[in-house]
């Protein structure tokens, strides 16, 4: 059984420990283990995740399977880009599934829900950075009509960047 959640401050430290593994699944390989390591200790805390679920310009949602948390997301409503044509803009700051999930179809599950959610709110569109070595998760995206329209360097740590695609899904156009 499959259901979406919106976390609260009582999901800090699952949040922390689900982000911390999730990023280390998706990007470990993108840098060296320790740049990966500090970065993980810098923003997977339980003390970060509760700051960021106390402010509510961010909204949160757990993925559980079978009772499980296997996944999560974090967008943030009306954050346009810089240059991006319409104001009422989400940022999908964060979407990650447990690689254990990959192919079951939890993904395309969690950004649908996130997507209806989006347009209840009257969002004109969403928008993402994706590491440009993910191809996977590239393809995903582009498989929900997500356009790459610009990019971004990623800090990973003082001396190693990612660089990443920004994509771009438009609610308004034909």
């Amino acid at each position: 059984m499959n259901a979406i959640i919106r976390a609260g401050s009582k999901d800090a430290a699952l949040l922390a420990s689900l982000a911390a593994q999730t990023f280390v699944e998706s990007h470990g390989n993108s840098a060296a283990p320790e740049d990966i390591a500090a970065y993980v200790a810098e923003h997977y805390t339980t003390e970060i995740l509760l700051a960021e679920l106390e402010n509510p310009a961010n909204i949160y949602h757990i993925q559980y399977y079978n009772k499980q948390a296997v996944g999560f997301s974090k967008i943030i409503l009306n954050a346009p880009f810089e240059g991006c044509p319409a104001p009422a803009v989400t940022k999908l700051e964060r979407i990650y599934l447990l690689k254990g999930y990959y192919g079951t179809n939890l993904g395309p599950a969690l950004m649908d829900f996130l997507l209806h959610l989006m347009k209840k709110e009257k969002q004109e569109g969403v928008w993402l950075y994706v590491w440009k070595e993910n191809l996977r998760a590239i393809r995903f995206y582009e498989k929900k009509g997500f356009l790459i329209n610009g990019s971004h360097d990623f800090r990973i740590s003082p001396t190693h960047t990612n660089p990443n695609h920004r994509m771009y899904l438009s609610f308004t156009a034909a």
